[in-house]
């Protein structure tokens, strides 16, 4: 079924809204995404209806809330394919999840000598943890490079991988780039060798279908904000087994057993790594827009994602002066540039005072931009909301910056 964008903006009530007079056009979506009508009404529904500390009363209201987040866990889980709901962490996001593998692995897993191997192209998130985990280890960080279209090399990484490698942690999508990584490669070399492997599905998750029981990863992490829902709510998918080796990093009620001023015995997964009182609105409303992107169809959001990411790719590339960051051959939803000599701050300034909302600078990947010798980009990341003419106005908008500087 062809997806009625016209219809579907409709349930995003920040889209009516002008920017200095402007119609908004927020092409900042790699960033965070818009969150509907029934993500917003789910939460206004806990908070009127069910709101309770979960897992923790044995009055009505107690019991309804922790109903309703445990059909979230398996909703989510269902989302995403994965075998057995306890399997499901919840966190803050992607970057809670990711240290909370870093910090586990630190604790017990890793030791002076050994390797983590991460790419080139991570995202803070997914670089910075397992830098610490090293240094405060003694193991070694190494980096998969690229090649000249910002693919990872994978030769090189099959090459990376040895007796002494304990973990691969890899992007699914690049946050700058837009390349989609060879997942299932690296998850296939690496498994060869025994070697978990954890993906950073933050950029992927709202674009590709994901399936962990296919793709067999034994990690995986992603954020509700990125995906239409709320903020500080998390997933991270983890195979039951390693969820059992790893130790829990943060400490208090709900995660423990039994607890003595002697010993404390923690409890079993997931609730052994979610210590506190959980973001139980924030899991309501994953779980709405979850069956909101259902409601709609999958496969009509990815199809119209694809063609319009295409759309804008020809676009920007038939404009004068515009330099187009990376050309992988496997890409979605997102579009680095830069326009002329001018800086991308600049740029991206200059398209807010025309209500087109844009991200400038390193985007979190500091490493990535040294190493391709740039001041930042100007990024363009789309949504199944956004339109042609959205991508047209932006081209119009581009050439009057470049008029403003010339």
């Amino acid at each position: 079924m062809k997806l009625d964008v016209n219809a579907v903006r409709n349930d995003f009530p920040i889209l009516q809204q002008k920017i200095y007079g402007k119609p908004l056009i927020y092409l900042d979506n790699a960033a965070t995404t818009q969150k509907p009508n029934a993500v917003m009404q789910a939460i206004v529904r806990y908070y009127e209806t069910l709101n309770s500390n979960v897992h923790r009363g044995n009055h009505l209201l107690s019991i309804q809330a922790t109903d309703a987040m445990e059909r979230a866990r398996n909703r989510i889980a269902s989302f995403i394919h994965a075998p057995h709901p306890e399997e499901i962490i919840f966190t803050r996001g992607t970057t809670e999840s990711i240290n909370l593998v870093a910090q586990g692995f630190a604790s017990s897993l890793l030791q002076p000598g050994d390797e983590v191997i991460i790419s080139a192209l991570e995202h803070h998130s997914n670089l910075v943890p397992w830098q610490q985990a090293c240094l405060r280890t003694g193991a070694q960080l190494k980096i998969i490079p690229l090649d000249e279209s910002g693919q990872i090399r994978l030769g090189d990484f099959r090459n990376l991988l040895s007796e002494k490698t304990r973990i691969v942690a890899i992007a699914h999508v690049s946050n700058v780039l837009g390349t989609i990584l060879p997942v299932q490669d690296i998850i296939d070399l690496a498994h060869r060798r025994g070697i978990p492997v954890l993906i950073d599905g933050a950029q992927a998750v709202q674009h590709l279908p994901i399936d962990v029981s296919q793709l067999g990863c034994d990690f995986y992490a992603f954020s509700g904000h990125k995906i239409y829902g709320p903020t500080g709510i998390g997933i991270l998918y983890g195979k039951g087994s390693w969820l059992e080796k790893i130790p829990p990093f943060q400490f208090g009620g709900e995660m423990i057993e039994i607890v003595s001023f002697e010993k404390t015995t923690f409890n079993e997964i997931p609730f052994k790594f979610e210590a506190g009182t959980p973001n139980v609105e924030g899991i309501i409303g994953l779980a709405a827009a979850l069956d909101y992107l259902c409601q709609i169809g999958l496969e009509s959001i990815f199809k119209y994602e694809t063609e319009l990411f295409e759309y804008a790719l020809h676009k920007l590339s038939r404009l004068d002066d515009v330099r187009i960051i990376g050309r992988a051959k496997d890409r979605c939803s997102v579009i680095s540039f830069l326009l002329d000599h001018i800086h991308p701050y600049d740029t991206g300034t200059l398209l807010d005072q025309m209500g087109i909302a844009v991200r400038s600078g390193n985007h979190c990947a500091q490493p990535l931009i040294d190493l391709l010798n740039l001041p930042g980009t100007v990024r363009v990341s789309l949504s199944f909301y956004n339109t042609r003419e959205e991508i047209d106005i932006l081209i119009t908008a581009l050439q009057k910056v470049k008029d403003i500087f010339q």
